[in-house]
Protein backbone atom coordinates (compact mmCIF):
# COMPACT_ATOMS: atom_id res chain seq x y z
CA UNK A 1 0.00 0.00 0.00
CA UNK A 2 1.32 3.43 -0.99
CA UNK A 3 2.19 5.66 1.95
CA UNK A 4 0.51 9.06 2.19
CA UNK A 5 2.86 12.05 2.54
CA UNK A 6 2.00 14.25 5.52
CA UNK A 7 3.09 17.45 7.23
CA UNK A 8 2.08 18.61 10.68
CA UNK A 9 1.72 22.32 11.46
CA UNK A 10 1.65 23.27 15.15
CA UNK A 11 3.74 21.56 17.83
CA UNK A 12 1.88 22.49 21.00
CA UNK A 13 0.27 20.00 23.44
CA UNK A 14 -2.25 18.85 20.80
CA UNK A 15 0.61 17.46 18.70
CA UNK A 16 1.38 14.76 21.29
CA UNK A 17 -1.44 12.24 20.61
CA UNK A 18 -1.18 12.94 16.87
CA UNK A 19 2.55 12.29 16.82
CA UNK A 20 2.21 9.06 18.80
CA UNK A 21 -0.48 7.98 16.35
CA UNK A 22 1.69 8.82 13.33
CA UNK A 23 4.56 6.75 14.77
CA UNK A 24 2.10 3.84 15.06
CA UNK A 25 0.93 4.40 11.47
CA UNK A 26 4.39 4.40 9.89
CA UNK A 27 3.24 1.68 7.49
CA UNK A 28 0.50 4.01 6.16
CA UNK A 29 2.08 7.47 6.20
CA UNK A 30 5.35 9.32 5.67
CA UNK A 31 5.62 12.38 7.90
CA UNK A 32 7.89 14.71 5.94
CA UNK A 33 7.65 17.75 8.21
CA UNK A 34 6.68 18.74 11.74
CA UNK A 35 6.54 22.53 11.69
CA UNK A 36 6.11 25.45 14.06
CA UNK A 37 7.12 29.10 13.90
CA UNK A 38 8.52 28.68 17.42
CA UNK A 39 12.12 27.45 17.35
CA UNK A 40 11.77 26.57 21.04
CA UNK A 41 8.87 24.23 20.31
CA UNK A 42 10.66 22.78 17.29
CA UNK A 43 13.71 21.96 19.39
CA UNK A 44 11.66 20.42 22.21
CA UNK A 45 9.58 18.39 19.77
CA UNK A 46 12.67 17.09 17.96
CA UNK A 47 13.86 15.50 21.19
CA UNK A 48 10.67 13.47 21.47
CA UNK A 49 9.75 12.35 17.96
CA UNK A 50 11.69 11.17 14.89
CA UNK A 51 10.12 13.49 12.32
CA UNK A 52 12.04 16.18 10.46
CA UNK A 53 11.29 19.65 11.86
CA UNK A 54 11.23 23.19 10.48
CA UNK A 55 10.16 26.71 11.38
CA UNK A 56 9.26 27.40 7.73
CA UNK A 57 5.56 26.54 7.62
CA UNK A 58 5.08 27.60 4.02
CA UNK A 59 7.97 25.40 2.84
CA UNK A 60 6.49 22.40 4.65
CA UNK A 61 3.09 22.99 3.03
CA UNK A 62 4.57 23.50 -0.44
CA UNK A 63 6.72 20.36 -0.36
CA UNK A 64 5.56 18.25 -3.36
CA UNK A 65 5.92 15.09 -1.27
CA UNK A 66 3.26 16.38 1.15
CA UNK A 67 -0.28 15.40 0.16
CA UNK A 68 -2.13 16.24 3.36
CA UNK A 69 -1.52 18.54 6.33
CA UNK A 70 -2.50 18.20 9.98
CA UNK A 71 -3.32 21.72 11.18
CA UNK A 72 -2.84 21.71 14.96
CA UNK A 73 -2.49 25.47 15.49
CA UNK A 74 -4.77 27.58 17.73
CA UNK A 75 -8.38 27.91 16.47
CA UNK A 76 -7.86 31.55 15.48
CA UNK A 77 -5.45 30.45 12.72
CA UNK A 78 -7.30 27.43 11.32
CA UNK A 79 -8.89 29.25 8.40
CA UNK A 80 -5.74 31.04 7.24
CA UNK A 81 -3.42 28.02 7.58
CA UNK A 82 -5.95 25.72 5.91
CA UNK A 83 -6.35 28.17 3.02
CA UNK A 84 -2.59 28.03 2.47
CA UNK A 85 -2.87 24.25 2.34
CA UNK A 86 -5.78 24.25 -0.08
CA UNK A 87 -3.98 26.75 -2.32
CA UNK A 88 -1.09 24.26 -2.48
CA UNK A 89 -3.47 21.42 -3.36
CA UNK A 90 -3.28 19.66 0.02
CA UNK A 91 -5.96 17.86 2.01
CA UNK A 92 -6.43 19.08 5.59
CA UNK A 93 -7.11 17.48 8.97
CA UNK A 94 -7.72 20.33 11.41
CA UNK A 95 -7.85 20.21 15.21
CA UNK A 96 -11.10 21.01 17.00
CA UNK A 97 -12.86 23.34 17.08
CA UNK A 98 -13.34 23.95 13.38
CA UNK A 99 -12.83 27.71 13.85
CA UNK A 100 -13.44 30.60 16.26
CA UNK A 101 -16.92 31.40 14.96
CA UNK A 102 -19.63 29.73 12.95
CA UNK A 103 -19.05 32.19 10.10
CA UNK A 104 -15.33 31.42 9.91
CA UNK A 105 -16.12 27.71 10.10
CA UNK A 106 -18.45 28.07 7.14
CA UNK A 107 -15.70 29.86 5.19
CA UNK A 108 -13.29 27.02 5.99
CA UNK A 109 -15.69 24.35 4.73
CA UNK A 110 -16.41 26.41 1.61
CA UNK A 111 -12.67 26.79 0.96
CA UNK A 112 -12.22 23.01 1.08
CA UNK A 113 -15.15 22.45 -1.26
CA UNK A 114 -13.91 25.06 -3.75
CA UNK A 115 -10.44 23.50 -3.72
CA UNK A 116 -11.86 20.00 -4.15
CA UNK A 117 -9.83 18.78 -1.17
CA UNK A 118 -10.83 16.61 1.78
CA UNK A 119 -11.36 18.35 5.12
CA UNK A 120 -11.43 16.32 8.33
CA UNK A 121 -11.79 17.57 11.91
CA UNK A 122 -10.27 16.05 15.06
CA UNK A 123 -13.35 15.02 17.04
CA UNK A 124 -11.97 11.66 18.05
CA UNK A 125 -14.55 10.63 20.66
CA UNK A 126 -16.60 9.14 17.83
CA UNK A 127 -13.87 6.53 17.36
CA UNK A 128 -13.79 5.11 20.88
CA UNK A 129 -14.88 1.44 20.93
CA UNK A 130 -17.71 2.22 23.37
CA UNK A 131 -18.95 5.09 21.18
CA UNK A 132 -18.94 2.85 18.11
CA UNK A 133 -20.91 0.15 19.96
CA UNK A 134 -23.47 2.68 21.20
CA UNK A 135 -23.96 4.03 17.68
CA UNK A 136 -24.42 0.48 16.42
CA UNK A 137 -27.02 -0.22 19.12
CA UNK A 138 -28.97 2.93 18.25
CA UNK A 139 -28.86 2.37 14.50
CA UNK A 140 -29.94 -1.27 14.88
CA UNK A 141 -32.87 -0.26 17.09
CA UNK A 142 -31.61 -2.30 20.04
CA UNK A 143 -32.61 0.46 22.48
CA UNK A 144 -35.94 1.04 20.76
CA UNK A 145 -37.17 4.59 20.26
CA UNK A 146 -35.18 7.28 22.09
CA UNK A 147 -37.31 8.91 24.80
CA UNK A 148 -34.76 11.26 26.36
CA UNK A 149 -31.01 11.88 26.50
CA UNK A 150 -28.59 13.66 28.82
CA UNK A 151 -25.06 14.99 28.31
CA UNK A 152 -22.81 15.92 31.23
CA UNK A 153 -19.19 17.13 31.05
CA UNK A 154 -18.00 17.80 34.65
CA UNK A 155 -14.38 18.66 33.91
CA UNK A 156 -11.76 20.69 35.77
CA UNK A 157 -9.18 23.23 34.66
CA UNK A 158 -7.12 25.19 37.24
CA UNK A 159 -6.74 28.94 36.95
CA UNK A 160 -3.16 28.42 35.77
CA UNK A 161 -4.60 26.89 32.58
CA UNK A 162 -6.51 30.09 31.82
CA UNK A 163 -3.55 32.27 32.81
CA UNK A 164 -1.70 31.09 29.71
CA UNK A 165 -1.80 33.81 27.00
CA UNK A 166 -5.06 33.67 25.07
CA UNK A 167 -6.62 30.77 26.99
CA UNK A 168 -10.34 31.24 27.53
CA UNK A 169 -10.52 34.30 25.27
CA UNK A 170 -12.71 34.94 22.27
CA UNK A 171 -9.73 36.15 20.23
CA UNK A 172 -7.73 32.91 20.53
CA UNK A 173 -10.15 30.13 21.52
CA UNK A 174 -13.45 31.52 20.24
CA UNK A 175 -15.25 30.47 23.41
CA UNK A 176 -15.06 28.71 26.74
CA UNK A 177 -16.02 25.26 27.97
CA UNK A 178 -18.61 24.56 25.28
CA UNK A 179 -16.40 25.15 22.24
CA UNK A 180 -12.99 24.28 23.69
CA UNK A 181 -13.51 21.33 26.05
CA UNK A 182 -17.06 19.96 25.69
CA UNK A 183 -17.10 20.09 21.87
CA UNK A 184 -15.91 16.46 21.72
CA UNK A 185 -18.81 15.14 23.79
CA UNK A 186 -21.29 17.57 22.26
CA UNK A 187 -20.33 16.40 18.76
CA UNK A 188 -20.71 12.75 19.75
CA UNK A 189 -24.04 13.43 21.48
CA UNK A 190 -25.41 15.32 18.45
CA UNK A 191 -24.24 12.63 16.04
CA UNK A 192 -25.96 9.92 18.11
CA UNK A 193 -29.36 11.42 18.92
CA UNK A 194 -29.56 14.64 16.89
CA UNK A 195 -30.61 18.06 18.20
CA UNK A 196 -33.36 20.01 16.45
CA UNK A 197 -33.84 22.89 18.88
CA UNK A 198 -32.31 24.65 21.88
CA UNK A 199 -35.22 25.54 24.15
CA UNK A 200 -33.37 27.44 26.90
CA UNK A 201 -29.82 27.86 28.15
CA UNK A 202 -27.69 29.41 30.86
CA UNK A 203 -24.12 30.47 30.05
CA UNK A 204 -22.15 31.43 33.13
CA UNK A 205 -18.68 32.11 34.53
CA UNK A 206 -18.20 30.79 38.07
CA UNK A 207 -16.11 32.38 40.80
CA UNK A 208 -13.54 29.59 40.40
CA UNK A 209 -12.07 31.17 37.26
CA UNK A 210 -11.00 34.59 36.07
CA UNK A 211 -11.53 34.42 32.30
CA UNK A 212 -13.31 36.17 29.47
CA UNK A 213 -15.48 33.26 28.36
CA UNK A 214 -17.78 30.81 30.15
CA UNK A 215 -16.86 27.85 32.35
CA UNK A 216 -20.43 26.58 32.89
CA UNK A 217 -23.24 25.93 30.41
CA UNK A 218 -26.60 24.22 30.90
CA UNK A 219 -29.32 23.82 28.28
CA UNK A 220 -32.68 22.22 27.57
CA UNK A 221 -32.77 20.64 24.12
CA UNK A 222 -35.16 19.03 21.69
CA UNK A 223 -33.59 15.94 20.15
CA UNK A 224 -33.75 14.97 16.50
CA UNK A 225 -36.90 12.90 16.99
CA UNK A 226 -38.58 15.51 19.21
CA UNK A 227 -37.71 13.87 22.54
CA UNK A 228 -36.33 16.00 25.41
CA UNK A 229 -32.62 16.39 26.03
CA UNK A 230 -30.47 18.17 28.60
CA UNK A 231 -26.88 19.36 28.65
CA UNK A 232 -24.45 20.48 31.38
CA UNK A 233 -20.80 21.28 30.81
CA UNK A 234 -18.22 22.89 33.07
CA UNK A 235 -14.50 23.17 33.79
CA UNK A 236 -15.18 24.08 37.44
CA UNK A 237 -15.88 20.56 38.79
CA UNK A 238 -12.76 19.75 40.83
CA UNK A 239 -10.89 17.44 40.37
CA UNK A 240 -12.65 16.56 37.11
CA UNK A 241 -14.84 13.59 36.25
CA UNK A 242 -15.51 11.61 33.05
CA UNK A 243 -18.03 13.01 30.61
CA UNK A 244 -21.32 11.11 30.44
CA UNK A 245 -24.00 10.48 27.82
CA UNK A 246 -27.18 8.74 28.97
CA UNK A 247 -29.97 7.64 26.63
CA UNK A 248 -33.39 6.33 27.59
CA UNK A 249 -34.98 4.07 25.00
CA UNK A 250 -38.23 2.11 24.90
CA UNK A 251 -36.19 -1.11 25.05
CA UNK A 252 -33.46 -0.10 27.49
CA UNK A 253 -30.97 2.40 28.85
CA UNK A 254 -27.46 3.33 27.72
CA UNK A 255 -24.81 4.99 29.86
CA UNK A 256 -21.57 6.07 28.18
CA UNK A 257 -19.18 7.29 30.89
CA UNK A 258 -15.88 8.43 29.44
CA UNK A 259 -14.84 5.49 27.30
CA UNK A 260 -16.98 2.89 29.13
CA UNK A 261 -20.44 1.79 27.96
CA UNK A 262 -23.19 0.04 29.93
CA UNK A 263 -26.28 -1.16 28.09
CA UNK A 264 -29.20 -2.38 30.22
CA UNK A 265 -32.21 -3.81 28.41
CA UNK A 266 -35.76 -4.18 29.72
CA UNK A 267 -35.62 -7.95 29.12
CA UNK A 268 -32.86 -8.20 31.72
CA UNK A 269 -29.92 -8.46 29.32
CA UNK A 270 -26.84 -6.31 29.94
CA UNK A 271 -23.67 -5.47 28.03
CA UNK A 272 -20.53 -3.60 29.02
CA UNK A 273 -17.63 -2.15 27.03
CA UNK A 274 -14.68 -1.27 29.24
CA UNK A 275 -12.91 2.09 28.97
CA UNK A 276 -9.52 2.18 27.26
CA UNK A 277 -8.09 4.84 29.57
CA UNK A 278 -8.53 8.30 31.08
CA UNK A 279 -10.35 11.17 29.37
CA UNK A 280 -8.35 14.34 30.09
CA UNK A 281 -11.07 15.60 32.43
CA UNK A 282 -8.68 16.91 35.08
CA UNK A 283 -5.78 19.35 35.28
CA UNK A 284 -3.51 17.18 33.11
CA UNK A 285 -5.17 17.92 29.78
CA UNK A 286 -3.23 15.33 27.73
CA UNK A 287 -3.83 12.49 30.21
CA UNK A 288 -5.59 10.07 27.88
CA UNK A 289 -4.59 7.29 25.44
CA UNK A 290 -4.09 8.11 21.76
CA UNK A 291 -6.05 5.15 20.39
CA UNK A 292 -9.00 7.27 19.24
CA UNK A 293 -6.66 9.76 17.55
CA UNK A 294 -4.99 6.90 15.71
CA UNK A 295 -8.37 5.59 14.54
CA UNK A 296 -9.44 9.06 13.38
CA UNK A 297 -6.20 9.62 11.44
CA UNK A 298 -6.55 6.17 9.90
CA UNK A 299 -10.06 7.08 8.73
CA UNK A 300 -8.74 10.37 7.29
CA UNK A 301 -5.98 8.55 5.37
CA UNK A 302 -8.53 5.99 4.13
CA UNK A 303 -10.84 8.81 3.01
CA UNK A 304 -8.09 10.29 0.85
CA UNK A 305 -6.94 7.00 -0.65
CA UNK A 306 -10.54 5.82 -1.29
CA UNK A 307 -11.77 9.28 -2.37
CA UNK A 308 -14.59 9.45 0.17
CA UNK A 309 -15.51 11.88 2.93
CA UNK A 310 -13.88 11.42 6.36
CA UNK A 311 -16.27 10.22 9.05
CA UNK A 312 -15.84 13.57 10.82
CA UNK A 313 -15.91 15.85 7.79
CA UNK A 314 -15.93 19.63 7.76
CA UNK A 315 -19.69 19.55 7.20
CA UNK A 316 -20.18 17.28 10.23
CA UNK A 317 -18.04 19.52 12.45
CA UNK A 318 -19.94 22.54 11.17
CA UNK A 319 -23.22 21.03 12.38
CA UNK A 320 -21.74 20.67 15.87
CA UNK A 321 -20.49 24.26 15.77
CA UNK A 322 -23.98 25.38 14.79
CA UNK A 323 -25.26 23.67 17.92
CA UNK A 324 -22.65 25.45 20.05
CA UNK A 325 -23.67 28.79 18.53
CA UNK A 326 -27.35 28.04 19.14
CA UNK A 327 -26.79 27.17 22.81
CA UNK A 328 -24.75 30.33 23.39
CA UNK A 329 -27.34 32.43 21.57
CA UNK A 330 -30.14 30.94 23.70
CA UNK A 331 -28.34 31.80 26.93
CA UNK A 332 -27.01 34.96 28.48
CA UNK A 333 -23.76 34.79 30.44
CA UNK A 334 -24.35 35.89 34.03
CA UNK A 335 -22.03 38.49 35.59
CA UNK A 336 -19.21 36.91 37.60
CA UNK A 337 -20.50 35.81 40.98
CA UNK A 338 -24.15 36.34 40.12
CA UNK A 339 -26.71 33.59 40.58
CA UNK A 340 -27.21 31.38 37.56
CA UNK A 341 -30.31 32.23 35.56
CA UNK A 342 -32.12 30.42 32.79
CA UNK A 343 -32.89 32.43 29.69
CA UNK A 344 -35.62 31.37 27.32
CA UNK A 345 -34.37 32.00 23.82
CA UNK A 346 -35.37 29.16 21.52
CA UNK A 347 -32.95 28.44 18.71
CA UNK A 348 -34.00 26.19 15.85
CA UNK A 349 -31.31 24.11 14.17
Amino acid sequence: MRKLGLAMIGLGPASQPHSKSLVDLSDRVNVHWAASRSSERVNAYGQQFPFRTTTDIQAAINDPAVEAVLVLTPPSSHLEVSQLCFAAGKHVLVEKPLELTLERGEHLVQAANMAGRHLGVVLQHRFRPASLRLRQALEAGELGTVQAAFLSVPWWRPQSYYDEPGRGTLARDGGGVLLTQAIHSLDLFRSLVGVSEVIAADVHTTELHHMETEDYVAALLRLGNGAPGTLMTTTAAYPGYPERIEIIGTNGFASLTGGALHLAFLDGAEEKVEAEGKTGSGASIMDFPHDAHRALITDFVDAITMNRQPLVSGDEALESQRLVAAVLAAGARSPKGAAARSVSGRQKL
